[in-house]
């Protein structure tokens, strides 16, 4: 199992930004994001693949931006103009090869309220 880092949550008003962090011990082929808010079911945010192919969700385009160190093998999301409905608890995953199960991070809490 791999043992994923995140940091980069907290609290912040409505427009405002963040950048979540995902640090990971060696090379992975996939990484991304999750979010679960309360009371709904877990659901992709962002992933990038390889060489930095990415994918988003239809909610988050235009306003967060996934990328990748890979030489700090560290995943980022950096979220611009956050709502209240951005309010969830995000979750890193990674996966080391292309059939590799997946690991996940213990969870990043992200409140966007005023």
């Amino acid at each position: 199992q791999v043992q994923l880092v995140e940091s980069g949550g907290g609290l912040v008003q409505p427009g405002g930004s963040l950048r979540l962090s995902c640090a990971a011990p060696g090379s992975m082929f996939k990484m991304g994001w999750y979010r679960q808010a309360p009371g709904k079911q877990r659901d992709l945010v962002a992933t990038i693949i390889g060489f930095g192919a990415t994918i988003y969700a239809d909610s988050v385009k235009g306003r967060f931006t996934i990328s990748r160190d890979n030489d700090k093998n560290t995943v980022y999301l950096q979220m611009n103009s956050l709502k209240p409905e951005d309010t969830a608890v995000y979750f890193c995953y990674a996966q080391s090869t292309i059939s590799s199960a997946t690991d996940w991070g213990q969870g990043t809490q992200v409140t966007v309220s005023s």
